[in-house]
């Protein structure tokens, strides 16, 4: 629950309660709802033509078609999601396989220090190896214990707990292990690469 606290003009502002304080960034407020929000039209989804591929700077590149990827072993995490646009959604429980894991299946090699996640449509959001390997990180199936929907990304997408939720690419088709940094979609449009919601890493400076 978020509180209403009166300003000196009488306009209320957000007040967050004190027990979940240290859970929301600043400049956050919690959203009483998980709004949705994505770039481009909900992609159809076919379980017959449906893939995922790792490549790039690996010693095995690999790519799973739908049955495959049901058979990977899974995990259960908690993780928040921040939105650039200000609302924070708290209390999620998410399943799917660890970015570890998979790291470990393809061997990505030393050099490989930034990752590509490619989403339906042509989107993409970049991250450091670091992050990615966050034992929070994962590509998720499924949301407290139900598939995901398709607003939310189903049948697949990443979830970045500790970045700016464009970060956790909706519709997930690819990750690609990189030496050099690229900009993902909304990074080429001066989004942050970085994406820190605790240090308010919105936007790269000018």
């Amino acid at each position: 629950m978020v509180l209403k606290a009166r300003t000196g003009r009488g306009v209320r502002r957000p007040v967050i309660p004190a027990d979940l304080a240290h859970r929301v960034p600043p400049g956050q407020v919690i959203a009483t709802r998980w709004p949705v929000l994505h770039h481009g039209e909900i992609p159809a989804f076919d379980p017959e033509s449906w893939d995922l591929r790792l490549w790039g700077l690996v010693e095995t590149e690999r790519r799973w078609d739908w049955k495959q990827w049901r058979d990977l072993p899974t995990i259960e995490t908690d993780g928040d999601l921040h939105c650039v646009t200000r609302w924070s959604s708290l209390g999620h429980t998410w399943r799917g396989v660890s970015s570890r894991y998979l790291c470990d299946l393809v061997r990505v090699r030393p050099s490989a220090r930034f990752v590509l996640l490619y989403g339906e449509g042509g989107y993409s959001a970049n991250l450091s190896i670091g992050d990615f390997l966050d034992p929070r990180v994962v590509i998720a199936t499924h949301h407290d214990g139900a598939p995901l929907t398709p607003e939310h990304g189903a049948p697949l997408r990443a979830v970045v707990p500790d970045r700016y939720a464009w970060k956790s690419v909706k519709w997930l088709r690819g990750i690609e292990f990189l030496a050099e940094d690229r900009r993902g979609f909304w990074e080429s449009f001066g989004y942050s690469n970085s994406a820190d919601p605790w240090r308010e890493e919105r936007f790269e400076p000018e």
